[in-house]
């Protein structure tokens, strides 16, 4: 296939993935469910276990290894541009403006599900090798097997708290402070994961210096990009497009150093100046970062979902899928219940904030597309962890269905997240 057949065959495969996406987004929010949940759904149904079952090949049609070379780039790059909206969401002074409770339930709601996953790990190594993870008990793939348990959404979590309204409640507000600090907590943890299967890499003295030029578009950039997003003179697309090169400068730092791209945009975000008068970014500027994610994910979605063939699950991973999802599911309840025990939260309430902080959504996938990349999971273990994000997700509003009989209890004012203002809530999560 030549280049000229390549771009047209890209574009055509471009138009199914963004046209399934978007309608299976809808049909999902129509149904009570977060949109990334049909986005997902589409990526499987794209993939082996749907179209690749029908006759004629239909999934390499539509994929060749031409066009998903293409598709790849445009997947990491939904990936920097994300990740990069959820670094300036990040407000790291939670932990100064919330109570003990809050501290509990983000420590129990975190540490709780990691070392479940942990001890499911050691525990059942040997089945887990059989079905594509680590053979050896190296603390890197095992780590990275705990934090799978121990992710949340936070923004498919605000997206199920709007639609809930549960703004304003307490069990509202308990949550997403909670899930906040336990988003620091699980990129940490995931990042010094993914350091020990780190290839060697460049030669120290490269090392070095491109250690040198991440500490420089971090730090010494800082007045620049801040005098860029103050001013209010200036080209609105150059300033974006400024802040997408910062960005995509950043992830190749570290992607150069030996790390994933995705903590580079990560870091990008949270270092960004904070210019407004709460101390966040400019609501306009991730707005427009969140509407270049929602329209670039789905091609994530679709290649996320590639190597997952549900038909070909064997019988021992079905049984993993059903106690990891479960696990997955009871730890989060458990943890934010026995978190909040003894405060003035009802005992309905203390299974809610649990309840919440069971939705994983677009965060978990991320993870596990790193996990894949260092080598840590593959086969079966891959498809089996990526249907339990999935499932978890989608039980959260049936189980909030149940809690939420009766009317919650109204906590104190606090104004809606940036990513409910800019995105809705529902496009990403």
């Amino acid at each position: 296939m030549g280049t000229d057949g390549q771009i047209t065959h890209l574009l055509a495969a471009a138009a199914v993935i963004l046209c399934a996406a978007q309608v299976a987004g809808r049909l999902a929010r129509r149904l009570h469910q977060p949109a990334v949940i049909g986005q997902l759904l589409a990526g499987l149904a794209l993939g082996p276990t749907l179209l690749g079952r029908l006759p004629g090949g239909l999934t390499r049609l539509l994929l060749p290894p031409s066009v998903s070379a293409a598709l790849s780039g445009l997947a990491q790059l939904a990936l920097v541009v994300f990740l990069f909206a959820v670094g300036c969401e990040l407000d790291l002074r939670v932990v100064r403006r919330r109570t003990r409770l809050v501290l509990n339930v983000a420590a129990a709601g975190f540490a709780l599900p990691l070392a479940v996953g942990l001890a499911l790990a050691i525990g059942f190594h040997r089945e887990i090798a059989a079905l594509g993870g680590p053979r050896s008990l190296q603390p890197g793939p095992v780590l990275f097997l705990g934090v799978a348990l121990s992710i949340t959404a936070v923004p498919v979590l605000t997206a199920v708290i709007r639609e809930n309204r549960l703004q304003q409640t307490r069990v509202g507000v308990v949550s997403l402070a909670a899930a906040g600090l336990m988003d620091v907590l699980g990129w940490a943890v995931l990042t010094f994961a993914l350091l020990t299967a780190a290839p060697q890499g460049p030669a120290w003295p490269l090392r070095l210096a491109l250690l040198a030029l991440l500490v420089l578009l971090l730090f010494a950039l800082r007045p620049l990009l801040r005098r860029l997003l103050m001013g209010t003179a200036g080209d609105p697309a150059l300033r974006l497009g400024l802040l997408l090169g910062h960005a995509c400068a950043v992830a190749w730092a570290t992607s150069a150093l030996g790390l994933h791209s995705i903590v580079g945009a990560l870091l990008a975000g949270v270092c960004l100046p904070r210019t407004t008068p709460e101390g966040t970014v400019p609501v306009v500027v991730v707005e427009r970062l969140h509407g270049i994610g929602a329209l670039l994910l789905p091609f994530f979605f679709v290649l996320s979902a590639q190597p997952v063939d549900i038909s070909a699950i064997p019988p021992t991973g079905l049984l993993a899928l059903l106690v990891v999802t479960v696990a997955g599911i009871t730890v989060k309840v458990a943890a934010g219940a026995l978190a909040s025990h003894g405060s003035d939260l009802s005992g309905r309430e203390r299974l809610t904030v649990g309840t919440l902080l069971s939705t994983r959504g677009l965060t978990e996938l991320i993870a596990l597309n790193a996990g894949a990349q260092a080598g840590f999971i593959g086969g079966a273990l891959y498809g089996v962890l990526v249907l339990m994000a999935l499932i978890t997700t989608m039980a959260t509003q049936p189980l909030l269905d149940v809690l939420l009989g009766k009317r919650l209890p109204a906590a104190e004012p606090v104004p809606r997240p940036v990513s409910d203002r800019a995105s809705g809530g529902a496009a990403v999560g």
